[in-house]
């Protein structure tokens, strides 16, 4: 039978599967076990369905079994313990009201420590989901308490927590860098400048807003000192100093990023009995939620995995590339065009499932074009970061509708949020143009 086609019939079928709400892991897991076992069981020509069922278990455990006791993957359970156990330490609040004290008389001073509260929890979760959620908590209350705009108020922070997915450590790193073999170490410390142009952009765009309706968010009256703030600058140093751990670990070649990981763990742990804000009973709790977020990932690593297997025994992605050669594509029309794929996906699935689906035909194009797969790497995350706030199935703003509950109807957050994705558009267009933005910090190691 003709692989492409078998290849190209199995993208639909997944694709289906999901429109149904199929789960991704499972959706990707059975159409490649199904494909597979098609492939071999009609290789002589007729149907032998005897010769397919070996090669086919061989084909499903052995890649997932590989991919489970891969090295780099311990590496996702360790950030996601520290995020949790970061935050029942009160350490990732700390960076927040921090940025509240200092941002206090700037114009729409409270949304710009919101994200860059985000900016920090971001620094030391790699979650974006877990970030809006956690300082959507925080956040979007206060600001709807002091009579903040409410698409503001919430927008904001549906924004700032993208900011997960590129500021290190991220978990969608670690899942890019795994399939497309690449370093883990070198994609953190792409995503730092991209992800620092990004929260300057949401700054900008909150600045601009107050400026253009200073009724959106109420102005300060109270006064603050230089001792509060220091304080509260003070008080943020477990924060900053995980962060130095990892990025600063990384750069200078004193920890590989599980490393970097497992050293942060330690500390917040440590940090967090020395104050008295962690108990047992919290560690207990963060491991418990680990264990559930890292079960989930792994699912639907494992079931990429087998998928990525079918798809290389198709042979689908050569016949693509040949078909994008001999159209001879242009590599800024091509760009486009991938843009273009990966922000529809983004309208409607999430983002590890976008990227475990679209990786196994997108490499062997990148690799064609002779592309960098670091600067690659960071470009795919800008754009399902975006996707996270992209009406109609935007989970950030999902998160945050939770959050707040019907005090504020969800397509009055996307109203606000159409101003925060047009600097988002332009900071993609930035990373497209300017690789050195990406691969200045990488390559400088």
């Amino acid at each position: 039978m003709d692989g492409t086609l078998i290849g190209l019939v199995a993208f639909g079928a997944v694709l289906g599967l999901l429109a149904l709400r199929v789960p991704i892991a499972f959706a990707l897991a059975s159409i490649a076990t199904i494909g597979t076992f098609v492939i071999f069981a009609f290789r002589t020509g007729a149907f032998a369905p005897e010769r397919a069922i070996r090669p086919t278990s061989s084909l499903v455990f052995s890649n997932s079994f590989d991919l489970i006791h891969s090295y780099d993957l311990s590496m996702i359970p360790l950030f996601v313990a520290l995020g949790h156990i970061a935050y029942r330490a009160e350490i990732t609040t700390k960076i927040y009201h921090a940025a509240r004290v200092w941002l206090a008389g700037v114009p729409g001073g409270v949304a710009m420590a919101s994200v860059v509260g985000c900016g920090g929890f971001s620094a030391i979760t790699g979650s974006s989901i877990a970030c809006a959620s956690t300082m959507g908590r925080i956040c979007t209350p206060e600001m709807l308490s002091v009579g903040y705009d409410k698409r503001l108020a919430t927008a904001s922070v549906a924004a700032g927590g993208t900011l997960g997915s590129l500021i290190p450590p991220s978990v969608l790193f670690i899942i890019y860098g795994i399939f497309t073999e690449t370093s883990i170490s070198a994609l953190f410390l792409a995503g730092i400048l991209p992800g620092l142009v990004s929260l300057l952009g949401f700054l900008l765009v909150i600045y601009i807003w107050v400026k253009r309706d200073p009724a959106a968010a109420p102005a300060f009256t109270g006064t603050i000192t230089m001792g509060e703030r220091g304080r509260a600058a003070l008080e943020a140093w477990p924060a900053v100093l995980l962060f130095v751990i990892i990025v600063g670990g990384i750069y200078g070649g004193i920890f590989t990023a599980t490393e970097a990981a497992a050293v942060c763990v330690s500390a917040a742990v440590l940090i967090g009995f020395v104050q008295r804000k962690l108990s047992l009973r919290d560690i207990w709790e963060s491991l418990r939620e680990t264990c559930i977020q890292t079960t989930s990932i792994f699912l639907i690593a494992a079931g990429a995995k087998i998928f990525v297997a079918f798809i290389a025994l198709t042979g689908v992605a050569p016949d693509i590339v040949e078909a994008v050669t001999a159209a001879e594509l242009s590599p800024v029309l091509l760009l486009a065009a991938i843009a273009l794929i990966y922000l529809a996906l983004g309208m409607f699935l999430d983002p590890i499932g976008i990227m475990v689906l679209t990786l196994p035909l997108m490499i062997p194009l990148i690799e064609t074009y002779g592309w960098d797969l670091i600067w690659f790497g960071v470009v795919v995350i800008k754009l399902l970061e975006i996707g996270l706030i992209t009406p109609p199935v935007g989970l950030n703003v999902f998160v945050i509708a939770g959050v707040v509950g019907r005090d504020v109807p969800i397509d009055r957050i996307f109203s606000g949020i159409a101003r925060f994705l047009s600097v988002d558009v332009l900071v993609l267009i930035l990373i497209m143009a300017v690789p050195a933005l990406s691969l200045l910090i990488p390559t400088s190691m």
